[in-house]
């Protein structure tokens, strides 16, 4: 990366970090102007995108695409522009007693932090751009985004068109690989959200530790699938199936593996197989099937299988019309579910992120809940089941960034609910009125009595019996 290149990303956030302080306080009628331009770039080239996506995968439908990426940033953006002027209201706070009682006033501002920094991924690349975007514009923030490498065509996409849109003082794109994202991850932004790897999210955070930024990291991880004993096992295997199929499982939310009661076991595993093959008859040639998005993240996977099968597991592959992928020049993959599997094996110590589904078995509950508690947080938890008791004991005694219950992946689509992780699978929230907070400054205002207060409550020096009074009340038990 040349060094003209890096002077420009800084030239464009010495510009918008200009504009954005001249231009403050940032009027409501501006936000919702932006709000509206970022709509009309979704819809108006929602073709392009979904070609770009399909082009860069190898395969993805133009419904996916739509449904997944374009559906989801229209319907966060159309509700930020709804409800933020509502959130946009100063919040009154009680000032500490006695001085309310008096005449001081106390309320939290919320203030636009500034330049947020938007690094996307590959696996939603537009999605994971414009979803955060609805918090980022409607807080009166500017925006500087880095999208993947790994789908440049929609990098593309994204460069062409937001400049028909935005000013470069409010939204700029920068294209390129890992020197470029590197690069930008050690800008002063006023604020950075990185969705991505876990790996990679260490290095963001230690970049943006530099100049001190906030970040917001959505990371992935292993999100574990409870199957309770009283779980209706054909509608969980059909949900399972749709959520473990939906873009071939590249997704930080994908079910990552089954906890299954042993007994149960065959049983639920024939159910996640006629829940695919009810949606997809076919693979190879199924439009509605998404492919690998590249050559290496399909060795990887194969990869996977190989290890978990040298170390004893069984692979139960998942192909309903019985297609020659070998014989494919693509990168499709048919699910495969693997059973014996241990902590050991790949699958049980990477997040999978594809068609693959390894199916862990339980003799209790509990033993269950050990397991999951015995790794790292996740971001999303599922459990199926009607025994409210076993639910109860599953989400209390669990930790994950969110859940699901009697489904998997939908507490991702409430635009009223927070999304994020906790420690290994993320920091920060956003969506709906978190992705405001998460991008706004709550400035704490308070505004003093006339009455001299220092000297009514025993502040001011010369200490004596007003100070010896306030200690007294306030220091008892």
């Amino acid at each position: 990366m040349s060094t003209a290149e890096i002077a420009r990303m800084d030239q464009v956030l010495c510009a918008q970090r200009t504009a954005f302080t001249a231009a403050q306080p940032e009027s409501l009628a501006v936000r919702r102007d932006r709000i509206d331009r970022a709509i009309a770039l979704l819809i108006d080239h929602k073709d392009a995108f979904a070609k770009a996506v399909s082009a860069d995968f190898g395969h993805r439908s133009t419904e996916q695409t739509l449904m997944t990426d374009i559906m989801p940033s229209v319907g966060a953006l159309k509700h930020a522009k709804k409800h933020f002027e509502a959130w946009s209201r100063d919040e009154k706070r009680k000032a500490m007693f006695p001085l309310g009682l008096i005449g001081a006033r106390a309320k939290v501002v919320w203030q636009p932090k500034g330049v947020v920094g938007v690094i996307a991924p590959w696996n939603f690349p537009v999605g994971m751009v414009m979803v955060p975007m609805a918090g980022i514009l409607a807080a009166g923030n500017r925006a500087m985004i880095k999208p993947s490498e790994f789908t440049e065509r929609v990098a593309e996409v994204f460069a062409e068109t937001v400049p028909k849109y935005f000013a470069e003082e409010e939204m700029a794109v920068f294209t390129g690989g890992v020197e470029v994202g590197s690069a930008f991850s050690k800008l002063a932004f006023d604020h950075l959200i990185f969705t991505g790897a876990t790996s990679v999210g260490k290095h963001i955070m230690r970049a943006a530790a530099d100049n001190l930024v906030p970040v917001t990291l959505e990371l992935g991880g292993k999100s574990p699938t409870f199957i309770g004993r009283s779980a209706n096992k054909a509608q969980a295997g059909e949900r399972i199936a749709m959520g473990k199929m939906m873009n071939a499982g590249q997704i930080c939310l994908a079910p990552d593996y089954l906890l299954v009661a042993k007994d149960q076991e065959g049983a639920m595993i024939e159910s996640v197989k006629a829940g695919v093959g009810a949606m997809y008859p076919s693979l190879l040639a199924n439009d509605d099937y998404t492919s690998v998005v590249n050559g290496r993240n399909f060795e990887r996977l194969q990869g996977y299988l190989a290890d978990a099968k040298d170390k004893g597991a069984e692979l139960i592959e998942v192909n309903p019309a019985g297609e020659d992928f070998k014989a494919s020049n693509g990168n499709k993959m048919p699910l495969t579910i693997v059973r014996n599997v241990n902590d050991d094996m790949k699958v049980m110590q990477e997040e999978i992120f594809g068609p693959i589904l390894p199916v862990m078995t339980y003799d209790t509950i509990d033993s269950a809940i050990d397991y999951v508690n015995s790794h790292d947080r996740p971001l999303g938890l599922y459990y199926f089941g009607q025994d409210k008791a076993e639910e109860q004991k599953v989400l209390s005694r669990t930790i994950s960034g969110g859940v699901t219950v009697n489904d998997v992946l939908f507490h991702n689509a409430m635009e009223d609910l927070p999304f994020g992780g906790v420690g290994p699978s993320g920091m920060g929230n956003y969506h709906g009125a978190d992705g405001f907070k998460t991008f706004s400054h709550p400035r704490a205002v308070y505004r003093q009595s006339g009455l001299d207060v220092g000297k009514l409550s025993g502040f001011k020096p010369p200490y004596g019996k007003q100070t010896a009074a306030t200690l007294a009340r306030e220091l008892k038990k």
